[in-house]
């Protein structure tokens, strides 16, 4: 290595090893970006509010999650439709932006299954003040409601106003205050109503399907008050089959979210693979790192000397693939050699002179007539080197017998 470029990597600012942190913390740093851009969805949900388990706003239910807790009597948490073939009492809490498709899937997932699906009542926007609360609009219209409703039961959401202080709960299991602006449903047939036709919670006929028409009976803004945080937990127990744990989905805000390719990657079964992949990358990496020998010197790009020549030539001739040539003219050059040494005749030629170079050969069978044929006859790079040197040899040791 010259001078000037050793004096450069002297003064460089980074040595091996500093350069190896850098690139170890970008590449943590890739890693956490791609990790945290893939389930950062996942992260997500609650923290903009919403009506799932996750969610702190009013009309989210995690205060009910963390009662339960609290009571000793934990939740689960589906996040996907595998988690809801459980035995357990799902809860399915639909929000206004609630994806219909994904809700179908959840119905199809659940038959024969005691599920209780809580319809939406409130239209808000997110609190730009305050994250993960939220601002009441109004109500949603009826006929919104509507379409949740008419997936479970073949009833309507009533228009009407129910004015009630108490809901009438089935066999008087529990007290159940009744909440401000009462949402109900038209049907006589009602395990807790505000009285007559006004039913707030239904049963479906043909599946263990339960329907709470307001969501202010379990939500957060509910347990505000001791009573109706006591009613809440009664509802459960109402609908709970033999001490079944409840499970909250989260499938219907965003936590299964599909053909998405990086989480793909990041989860089983494809996960091992990914983890493949990486230990390849970084054995490869580790392997590039070392060197094997010392650095190369640099060398010229046209080298200089007879030999650099030769070399040059003969590359040249074996990309050219004129190798099978070579043979016949070096012999006519050594015939010439030859025949200047031993003094032979101007008017011979070609093979008249390769006789009289024979006849006056004293080698017999390895002598010129032989080593000229095998040069002439070689079909190989390594033949044609070995019998040319061989003849080489010959006109060599004749010089030295002449001088």
């Amino acid at each position: 290595m010259s001078e000037p470029v050793s004096l450069a990597m002297a003064s460089s600012p980074f040595n091996r090893r500093t350069a190896f942190g850098i690139v170890l913390a970008s590449l943590l740093a890739a890693a956490g970006f791609v990790l945290l851009s893939t389930f950062a969805p996942d992260l997500r949900i609650g923290r903009e509010g919403g009506a799932s388990v996750l969610s702190k706003s009013g009309t989210g239910f995690s205060g009910l999650f963390e009662l339960m807790t609290l009571l000793g009597d934990e939740p689960e948490t589906a996040r996907s439709p595998d988690d809801l073939g459980s035995d357990a009492l799902a809860v399915i809490t639909i929000g206004p932006q609630s994806d219909p498709d994904t809700l179908k899937e959840i119905i199809d997932a659940r038959r024969g299954l005691t599920t209780l699906f809580v319809l939406p009542k409130w239209r808000t926007i997110p609190d730009a003040a305050h994250e993960g609360w939220e601002l009441h609009i109004g109500r949603l219209p009826a006929s919104e409601v509507d379409q949740w409703l008419a997936r479970f039961v073949e009833v309507k959401i009533g228009r009407d106003k129910a004015e009630a202080g108490r809901l009438r709960v089935r066999d008087g299991v529990f007290a159940a205050p009744a909440p401000p602006d009462l949402q109900w449903a038209a049907s006589e047939d009602a395990l807790i109503s505000a009285g007559g036709d006004h039913a707030v919670l239904i049963e479906a006929k043909d599946e263990p399907f339960f329907v709470l028409t307001d969501p202010d009976i379990l939500d957060n803004a509910a347990l505000k008050d001791p009573q109706r945080a006591a009613a809440a937990i009664g509802l459960i127990k109402m609908v709970r089959p033999n001490d079944d744990p409840v499970m909250f989905d989260l499938t219907l805000h965003g936590a299964n979210r599909q053909h998405d390719l990086m989480k793909l990657l990041l989860e089983p079964p494809f996960l091992a693979l990914t983890l493949s992949v990486l230990a390849a990358a970084a054995l490869a990496l580790a392997h590039g790192l070392g060197r094997f020998g010392p650095a190369d010197a640099e060398t010229r790009a046209i080298p200089f000397g007879k030999r650099a020549l030769v070399e040059t030539t003969a590359q040249l001739m074996r990309r050219a693939g004129r190798l099978d040539l070579l043979g016949p003219r070096y012999v006519v050059l050594m015939r010439r050699r030859a025949a200047a040494i031993l003094g032979a005749p101007h008017g011979l030629r070609d093979e008249a002179l390769d006789d009289w170079i024979a006849s006056r050969d004293k080698d017999g069978k390895g002598g010129y007539a032989s080593l000229s044929h095998a040069v002439r006859k070689a079909d190989s790079e390594a033949e044609l080197t070995s019998s040319a040197r061989r003849l080489h040899d010959w006109i060599a040791r004749r010089f030295r017998e002449r001088r």
